[in-house]
C-alpha cells in the first residue's frame, strides 16, 4: 500500500473516531479537529483550520461536515472528500433513525415513556458553554472582536431571526476588513479562476427537485426538497435549524408532535456526530405511515438533503479560496467572522435555556456538566449516559 494510500485510510479513520466521539455540538467539535487533525496528525496548519472554519461560517450549511470535507479536499482531493462526509455523517445518522424507530414504537405502546430524556437538554447547553469558553479563548484576542462578539450576542438573543445570522457575519466581516492595513502584503497572482460546476450542481438540483415535487405531489420528493432547501438557507448552525424544522414539521404539516420533536432534539445533543442529523430523526418520523420502509426512507432523504448542498457550496468555494485570501481585507474580514460567531454560540445557550424551567435540576444539569468537563476528565459519553439514568431515575421517584 502506497504512503498516500496509507495516509487517507489514517485520515477517514480520523473522521470515524470524531462522528464516534465529537459530542457538545461544532465548537466542541472544531477542537478536537484541533487536537486530531492539526496538533498529532498535522493534516492542515491550526491557521488553515481557523480559516476554513471561518469560510464554512459565511456559508450556508452544517459547518462542521463543511469544515470535515474541506479537510478532505485539503489531504486527498474530491474523492477522499467525499468519502468522509460519508464517514462523518453516517453514524448520527444511523443513530437519529434509531431514535426515530424507538420513539414511534414507545408512542404507540409505552406511554410517558419520552421522560428519559429530562436532562439531557439543559446538559447539551453545559456543552456548549463549555465549549464557547475555548473558543473564545482561542478567536476573540482583540478589542474589536470583543465587541462584535458581544453586539451579535445581544442582536442573536434578542432578534432569534434566520436572516439576521447572514447580515451578522456580513457585519462582523466587513468592520474588521477596515483594517485591512495591518495584515501582510502577500506576492503572487491574484487573478480569480473560478469553476461553476458544482454551484451549477448546487443550484440545478434545487430547481429540480423543486419542480419534481410540485409536479409529482410524491412524499418522498417533497421531504428531499424541503431538507434540500433548508440546508441551502441555513446560516448560523444546528441552533438556526431547529426553529426551521419546528414551524415547518410540527406547527405547519403536523407530521410530528411538540414533544417528539423536543425529545428528539434533545436526543442529538446527547449524540456524537453533526448537529444537523437531527434531520435524519424528522425525516423518518415524517414518513412513519408508511411503515418500516417509510422510517428508512424518510431519515436518508432528509440526511441527504441537509447535508448536500452545504458540501457543493464548499466545494465550489474551496477552489479559488486560497487565492481569494490572498486580498488583504479578505484575510482581515475572518477576525470578524469568528467573532460573530462566538456571540451566536453565546446567544444560543440562552436561547435554549428559555423553554426550559428555571428549577433547581435544570440549573444543577448545566452547571453540573460544565463542571464535569471542565474539571475532570470524565468522557462525554459517559456524562451523557449519567444524564439519561438521572432522567429513569427522576421520573421513577416523582411520577
Amino acid at each position: 500500500m502506497s504512503v498516500r494510500k496509507v495516509r487517507y485510510y489514517l485520515y477517514l479513520k480520523d473522521v470515524l473516531l470524531l462522528s464516534l466521539t465529537a459530542f457538545g455540538g461544532p465548537q466542541v467539535f472544531l477542537a478536537m479537529v484541533l487536537d486530531t487533525m492539526v496538533t498529532r496528525r498535522g493534516y492542515i496548519k491550526e491557521q488553515e483550520l481557523w480559516e476554513l472554519n471561518a469560510l464554512c461560517q459565511i456559508l450556508p450549511g452544517p459547518t462542521s461536515t463543511q469544515t470535515i470535507s474541506a479537510i478532505g479536499y485539503r489531504v486527498g482531493g474530491p474523492n477522499l472528500a467525499y468519502l468522509s462526509l460519508f464517514v462523518w455523517i453516517l453514524p448520527a445518522t444511523l443513530l437519529m433513525i434509531g431514535a426515530a424507530f424507538l420513539i414511534d414504537f414507545l408512542q404507540e405502546n409505552t406511554p410517558g415513556a419520552l421522560s428519559f430524556a429530562k436532562f439531557i437538554q439543559p446538559m447539551a447547553i453545559g456543552f456548549i458553554i463549555f465549549a464557547a469558553q475555548k473558543t473564545i479563548l482561542k478567536m476573540v484576542k482583540t478589542t474589536e472582536a470583543s465587541i462584535l462578539m458581544m453586539f451579535s450576542t445581544f442582536i442573536s438573543f434578542f432578534y432569534n431571526s434566520p436572516f439576521i445570522f447572514p447580515l451578522l457575519l456580513l457585519v462582523g466581516g466587513v468592520t474588521t476588513s477596515l483594517k485591512y492595513r495591518n495584515e501582510p502584503k502577500e506576492e503572487g497572482d491574484k487573478k480569480l479562476v473560478i469553476a461553476w460546476a458544482n454551484f451549477y450542481l448546487w443550484g440545478g438540483i434545487l430547481v429540480f427537485a423543486a419542480i419534481l415535487g410540485a409536479l409529482t405531489k410524491n412524499q418522498a420528493v417533497l421531504l428531499f426538497e424541503n431538507f434540500y432547501r433548508n440546508g441551502s438557507l441555513i446560516f448560523g448552525g444546528g441552533q438556526v435549524l431547529v426553529p426551521y424544522l419546528f414551524t415547518e414539521f410540527v406547527e405547519f404539516k403536523k407530521f410530528l408532535t411538540s414533544q417528539e420533536f423536543l425529545t428528539g432534539y434533545a436526543i442529538s445533543q446527547g449524540i456524537p456526530g453533526p448537529t444537523f442529523s437531527i434531520s435524519a430523526y424528522v425525516g423518518a418520523l415524517s414518513m412513519r405511515e408508511q411503515g418500516v420502509l417509510g422510517l428508512l426512507t424518510g431519515g436518508f432523504i432528509a440526511s441527504a438533503g441537509i447535508f448536500l448542498p452545504g458540501t457543493f457550496l464548499i466545494f465550489f468555494v474551496i477552489k479559488f479560496w486560497d487565492k481569494l485570501k490572498k486580498f488583504r481585507p479578505v484575510r482581515a474580514a475572518l477576525e470578524g467572522i469568528n467573532a460573530v460567531s462566538c456571540g451566536m454560540l453565546i446567544a444560543a445557550a440562552y436561547l435554549l435555556f428559555e423553554p426550559l424551567d428555571p428549577d433547581f435540576f435544570n440549573i444543577a444539569a448545566i452547571i453540573g456538566t460544565y463542571l464535569l468537563l471542565n474539571f475532570t476528565k470524565l468522557s462525554s459519553p459517559l456524562i451523557i449516559a449519567v444524564g439519561v439514568l438521572a432522567g429513569i431515575g427522576f421520573n421513577l421517584l416523582f411520577a
